[in-house]
């Protein structure tokens, strides 16, 4: 009897909970140690942001400090301002990244492993998102240790509840990744494809310049385009919460777009409405 009311137990985990917990294990460790392992990795996907934090901080250090826009309540250092457009950056590159290691998985055989895996193909993808914001959210705090070293003045008990907000865009621009998975075919089309992707989406919004700078060159078009550009709020969210306030708006978009994106990735590896089906 005793042992009887002990395996019934609700607060013991479940076999399915377990083998779910073991494939998370599995799936997000697999990348953290592969990241891990190539030490080369994290250095080069730094170095990008990096490179513009010092070099543009210092060529625009007076060109865009000419007026006090929300979050901030004062005058500010460009290099404050562009913090967060670099940390969307990072998220942005490495959520492309995982959709080139999901091509190359897909077509070397381990995702093709992976999807005949018995377990939901919908918690599947959703671990590799996992790993994916897992790196992104590694490589965010390691440039803000950075940032803070080459002198970007913070509140640290801003910084750290700015965390889970930066980990939800990295969640989203992760799930644009993996979408984009869905449709790149070939490894060859990776380069082309991601030049149509990556640079529109960085360019076009808020990481390097305020809108406004832009619409006072009577590109209103422009700014229409960054209004509707995912990216932008991301890097808005990821804005506001460094400063200690939130953005409801941004983190509605990043909130919806996410889902959006992930729902179109997992009907896409769908074997029975995507790539799957339509290649036999």
């Amino acid at each position: 009897m005793h042992s009887t009311s002990i395996n019934s137990s609700p607060l013991l985990p479940t076999p399915i909970l377990i083998h779910l917990a073991r494939a998370l294990r599995a799936v997000v460790g697999r990348e953290l140690l592969k990241f891990m392992r190539q030490p080369s990795r994290l250095a080069s996907s730094l170095v990008r942001p990096l490179l513009w934090f010092v070099v543009f901080s210092a060529g625009f250090h007076n060109v865009f400090g000419v007026a006090i826009i929300p979050p901030y309540e004062t005058y500010v250092e460009y290099k404050v301002y562009m913090l967060p457009g670099l940390l969307g950056m990072i998220a942005l590159f490495n959520g492309m990244q995982s959709s080139l290691s999901m091509v190359y998985d897909r077509e070397m055989g381990v995702m093709r492993l992976l999807l005949t895996a018995p377990l939901p193909r919908g918690w599947l993808l959703a671990f590799k998102l996992v790993a994916s914001t897992s790196l992104s959210l590694l490589q965010m705090l390691v440039f803000l240790l950075i940032a803070l070293a080459f002198g970007v003045e913070a509140d640290l008990a801003h910084w750290l509840l700015a965390i889970p907000v930066m980990a939800l865009g990295a969640t989203m621009l992760a799930a644009l990744g993996l979408m984009l998975s869905v449709y790149i075919k070939q490894l060859e089309n990776f380069a082309g494809t991601m030049n149509f992707v990556i640079f529109p989406m960085f360019f076009i919004s808020t990481a390097l310049y305020p809108l406004w700078k832009v619409e006072e060159s009577g590109a209103l078009w422009l700014v229409q385009i960054a209004q509707a550009n995912p990216f932008t709020y991301v890097v808005e969210l990821i804005r506001f919460a460094l400063q200690g306030q939130f953005n409801a708006q941004a983190f509605a978009v990043v909130l919806v777009g996410g889902a959006v994106f992930f729902g179109l990735a997992l009907r896409g590896y769908d074997p029975q409405r995507g790539w799957i089906k339509q290649r036999g």
